[in-house]
């Protein structure tokens, strides 16, 4: 009777706290439009999904995140999963190099390998993608400060492959204004960060079509504690913010829209999550046709990855994660996501094992050819309780927007605190939820058990580190000492004017400067940035 008792008092929310009916008919929907708020799979405003057919005539993109340890080790970890039938590849970078410093820097000391693969030149960028034919794979690159430089580093290695940039395709993550909202990944101060995201938008659009120069994520948000409307809201506002700056870069909406690619967390809240993605599509329809005046069609198509979440995970009884991901995936796919990527059971404790990051492949591959939800886009359309949802997410994350351009854009808002302090919140009331045992976590404070069960770890030999110091050492020996200091002279002349930076970053690469010479150079005339506490 007790535990009945508390199932009646329980406060049914959504996990971001937004209440949940316990029925939802015709009335929920009062003055609903189905062909107005949602129309057809492929049509405006894409709520139901940005193709007519969707995953009938082609599945989702299976992109393992994946990254450890050297180039060498890595480019073994991708053969093996292309092997396995991974259809994307997607590189995770140690966090030397996401900070932009090499191997050999004494604050790189113990972090070699250790959350990615360390890149330090393009002569590791050669050997990551050894034996993989570059103008067939699609490659996803998670980095954000030296974004451009990386992506310089990745467009020379298939030009020495023989592959042209016109055939490459795939996706650069390049999005800094979630760094300084949530994941704090930034080397310089944010205008001169917008300017290099905006050079690679730039050049992407004259010289690499096929490529996604940005990948504007929510999916750091969500997991330095946000809601799902904080995370939509945030997140499409920042491409707002990055399509302004192409505007007055010149550019034309139509020219660059068609190549920018979104970013989701899915999280645990199974028809929340599928809400946040349906709403997601709406949103930036109608900011692509109404706020730019956008003409083409795949102008107005939000394109997103949606990874599951990794906050979600619990060292605790891991085995269960297994689970979380699964239904994580399947609401990402419910909802329309054109790549995906699931977390492997281990990812609590370290880097994925080859195991874990197996079946993590295989969730994908049973969602895909056994269940059925790929024979009807948007099954879940037409529901009361999911279309009711789908309109509160829209409409609060569309009044975020409108506070955030009341500040006078993201750069501001960021500046001021503000998407920061509301993150903060909301992470804060779900972990007393947590901590109260409100909100369950099975394993973690609910259902334990007293012994956990041991599983195999992938461990980063410390000897990564040496060997990425011993091949740094050996470039800088036979390399072209003084091309490599001219073209750095190059890059900071650019960068002292307005012209695009690009140019010289490739020049810079092709002499086999390093990633921490680049960005050397950048902050010698940028500075770097140190955040302003908000209270």
């Amino acid at each position: 009777m007790a535990a009945h008792e508390k199932a009646v008092e329980q406060q049914f929310t959504t996990i971001s706290g937004v209440p949940v009916e316990p029925y939802y008919g015709p009335e929920a929907l009062a003055g609903f439009d189905p062909a107005r708020e949602s129309g057809k799979p492929g049509e405006f405003p894409y709520t139901r999904g940005i193709h007519p057919e969707m995953y009938r005539s082609r599945l989702w993109t299976m992109r393992q995140f994946s990254g450890f340890a050297t180039p060498e080790e890595t480019n073994e970890r991708y053969r093996y999963l292309l092997s396995q039938g991974q259809t994307g590849l997607s590189v995770a970078f140690d966090l030397p190099t996401l900070m932009g410093y090499n191997a050999d820097d004494a604050v790189s000391a113990g972090e070699v390998g250790k959350c990615g693969v360390s890149i330090c030149s393009l002569e590791d960028m050669e050997t990551l993608f050894r034996g993989i034919p570059l103008e067939q794979v699609t490659v996803s690159m998670t980095i954000n400060s030296p974004a451009a430089v990386i992506w310089a580093m990745y467009l020379v290695a298939a030009e020495k492959q023989g592959a042209g940039w016109g055939v490459l395709s795939g996706t650069l993550q390049n999005d800094i204004l979630k760094e300084y909202i949530a994941q704090k990944e930034y080397i310089f101060p944010p205008r001169p960060s917008m300017r290099l995201v905006t050079d690679t938008i730039e050049f992407a659009t004259r010289h690499v079509p096929r490529f996604n120069p940005i990948s504007i994520s929510g999916y750091h948000i969500r997991e330095a504690g946000s809601t799902a409307v904080q995370e939509l809201a945030f997140t499409l506002r920042d491409g707002i913010e990055y399509a302004d700056w192409a505007l007055e870069r010149g550019l034309a909406f139509d020219e660059f829209a068609p190549r920018l690619s979104f970013f989701f967390n899915s999280h645990s809240d199974f028809f929340e999550e599928i809400a946040k993605f349906r709403a997601a599509r709406k949103i930036w329809a109608h900011v692509a046709r109404e706020r730019y005046g956008a003409r083409e069609e795949r102008s107005m198509k939000l394109r997103f990855h949606a990874q599951t979440a990794g906050c979600s995970l619990t060292w605790q009884q891991p085995y269960n994660n297994l689970m979380r991901t699964a239904w994580q995936a399947m609401a990402a796919v419910l909802g329309g996501a054109q790549s995906l990527h699931t977390n492997s059971l281990d990812e609590a404790y370290a880097l994925p094992n080859e195991e874990a990051v197996t079946l993590a492949l295989r969730t994908q591959q049973i969602l895909a050819y056994e269940t059925g939800v790929v024979n009807t886009p948007d099954p879940l359309g037409g529901s009361y309780f999911v279309e009711r949802l789908t309109l509160e997410t829209e409409k609060a994350a569309n009044d975020y927007i409108q506070q955030i351009d009341a500040m006078g854009g993201m750069l501001p808002a960021i500046e001021a605190g503000f998407p920061q302090r509301e993150i903060a919140a909301a992470s804060y009331r779900y972990q007393r939820e947590v901590e109260a045992g409100e909100r369950v976590i099975v394993g973690a404070n609910r259902f334990q058990v007293e012994e956990e069960q041991p599983i195999d770890l992938l461990k980063i030999d410390a000897e990564a580190g040496e060997r990425q110091r011993a091949k740094l050492d050996r470039l800088r020996a036979r390399r072209d000492g003084n091309a490599v200091a001219r073209s750095l002279d190059g890059l900071k002349r650019a960068a002292t004017g307005k012209e695009n930076t690009m140019p010289q970053i490739l020049d810079a690469v092709r002499a086999y400067a390093t990633v921490g010479e680049i960005c050397g150079a950048l902050k010698d005339v940028f500075g770097t940035y140190t955040e302003t506490t908000h209270l």
